[in-house]
């Protein structure tokens, strides 16, 4: 990932990447498709985490959020989410189980129209 955030511990992207390299795409293309992977993932995580928290619990999360103060933010996120860490690791195993299955399906497609 790009950006480093709050949850970026949690992240492995490998299986990604390897599977994004084994399309016949310009760099340009993969890093397009890596943006996309990061943006989403972004949006995943912060859903997870919104809907476990009270209306009070959300705005501090917020401002931690702004401030990009990473520590502050998982902090105050481990102190009033249980299995924090499981719950936003199934979000991005899910996103990337769907990124996955949508590459391998262009691969398909691309090899039945090269054919």
């Amino acid at each position: 990932m790009k950006h480093k955030f709050f949850y970026t511990h949690l992240i492995q992207i490998t299986d990604v990447t390897i599977r994004l390299s084994e399309l016949d795409l310009t760099e340009d293309e993969k890093n397009h498709l890596l943006s996309l992977m990061e943006a989403n993932i972004h949006s995943a995580v912060i859903d997870t985490v919104l809907s476990e928290l009270s209306k009070e619990d959300k705005k501090i999360f917020l401002q931690n959020l702004v401030s990009e103060n990473h520590e502050k933010t998982w902090e105050h996120l481990k102190s009033r989410i249980e299995k924090l860490d499981v719950k936003i690791t199934k979000a991005i195993e899910n996103l990337k189980e769907d990124l996955i299955k949508d590459v391998l399906e262009a691969q398909k497609l691309s090899k039945e129209s090269n054919s």
